[in-house]
């Protein structure tokens, strides 16, 4: 069993070099080992290798005695919803969320009371590896269960589409799995909608299924010039991370959209806490505050993001991954309820997407910078040291603030990466910074 695919939050790897149909079977049978779940709720993406992991996942689960209900392909959310509407233990999500078409992984769930849990990859390692799994006298059943009717009727009652103005829609589903949601909607949902790439298929024909790739949005731009549509959406593999293009098909930076959000919720529910991480625009806590609300501020890293939400009974959050979890979807994310909120908010408005978002673009922002390097902890030593004047704090790796710019360096905890984001009230500023600190973590 290789170690690696054991993640800080799930477990992914390369199908079948890292992950195989073997290890699914342990994973199956840990699971139930570490959860004492009796009914696991599962569903899977469009991958290639996703029913072969499906078939051990499940053999492993029916061997330690409990019942799988197979929910079929469909988004992470979905599952989400499964595991927390109905009287399922636990839930598995068979996905790579954003990865290459190569890979394949492990999203898990567990409920205790009323509360959804994520299981993280590491917790589940020990567990794996110790591998003294004695089987049931009496198997495990494989059953059947639909959701998307109950799914949709559970989102759609937070939308008031009677606010909706008929938008023309591009959305491109990456031929991920929410184009099965999408097909399912019928005329809910009074815009015209221009659907791409909604066949689920997992060589993703037609770009990544990770909508930050070159190319990713070129698709969506295409239709938007072509329709004349007011604007776009891109779903990620699996459905959960969500984007937006505005009426001229440029990308709108996610942090940005957590913005557009967070004004929503903060009308629905005033004075709400809203959750963003350490490395979103400094524009979002500020604009957060305008509005009335209180902005908790967390690591990098959707499950920090959601632990910030929870721990502060906050009513949304997001990050610049595209992560958008809400209070009313069980503290978890969902890209249906993004994109469902994101239509009322434009519809509110009556302003194009660009001139929206020009509001909110109040500093020059250079996104995140990516060096290859081994020694990340010596180099953040060093920056550590020379902005020293600066007003610095370490929740996630180090950031230093000044009273016309701020950055923060973060080590990855996969790859011999250090991360780099800055921001600046100029963009002259933020280019002289930015060629300040990239020589001094290059030299």
């Amino acid at each position: 069993m290789n170690k690696e695919i054991f993640k800080s939050y799930d477990i992914r790897g390369i199908f079948p070099e890292q992950l195989n149909n073997d290890t699914a079977l342990k994973i199956g049978q840990a699971f139930i080992d570490l959860t004492k779940a009796k009914k696991v709720a599962i569903a899977f993406d469009a991958r290639l290798s996703g029913n072969d992991l499906f078939k051990h996942l499940v053999s492993g689960i029916t061997s330690q005695g409990a019942d799988v209900f197979d929910i079929g392909q469909m988004p992470t959310e979905c599952l989400y919803f499964a595991v927390a509407n109905y009287d399922f233990d636990a839930g598995i999500m068979i996905t790579a969320s954003h990865n290459p078409k190569e890979y394949n992984g492990f999203k898990m769930l567990v409920k205790n009371g009323t509360e959804i849990n994520i299981i993280r990859g590491k917790e589940l390692l020990t567990v794996a590896l110790a591998g003294n799994f004695k089987e049931a006298e009496i198997k495990g059943k494989i059953l059947q269960k639909n959701i998307v009717k109950d799914y949709l009727d559970y989102v759609f009652k937070f939308v008031n589409f009677n606010k909706i103005k008929p938008l023309k829609i591009v959305v491109d589903c990456s031929n991920g799995v929410a184009g099965n949601i999408f097909k399912e909607m019928g005329d809910r949902l009074k815009n015209e909608i221009f659907l791409l790439n909604y066949e689920p298929d997992g060589n993703f024909p037609n770009h990544s299924p990770n909508p930050l790739m070159e190319g990713s949005i070129n698709n969506a731009r295409d239709e938007i010039k072509k329709e004349k549509a007011d604007l776009a959406f891109i779903f990620d593999g699996d459905a959960d991370r969500i984007f937006m293009l505005d009426e001229n098909g440029k990308m709108i930076r996610a942090d940005l959209t957590l913005l557009l959000l967070a004004k929503h919720f903060l009308n629905k529910y005033p004075a709400s806490n809203i959750a963003y991480n350490a490395i979103c625009s400094k524009a979002v806590p500020e604009f957060i505050k305008q509005w009335g609300g209180q902005a908790i501020r967390t690591q990098v890293g959707f499950v920090n993001v959601r632990d910030g939400l929870l721990k502060n009974n906050g009513v949304m959050g997001g990050e610049l991954s595209g992560h958008y979890c809400f209070r009313d979807y069980f503290y978890l994310d969902s890209g249906l309820m993004a994109f469902l909120s994101l239509l009322e908010v434009i519809s509110a408005e009556n302003k194009l997407v660009s001139e929206l978002i020009k509001e909110l673009s109040i500093y020059a922002n250079g996104g995140e910078i990516n060096f290859k390097i081994e020694n990340k902890e010596e180099i953040l030593n060093k920056i550590k040291e020379k902005y020293s004047d600066g007003k610095q704090d370490f929740l996630d790796g180090i950031t230093v603030e000044y009273a016309d710019w701020w950055f923060n360096a973060r080590a990855s905890n996969t790859e011999p990466l250090l991360r780099l984001t800055i921001e600046a009230n100029t963009p002259e500023i933020l280019e002289a910074k930015k060629l300040e600190l990239s020589k001094l973590i290059t030299e």
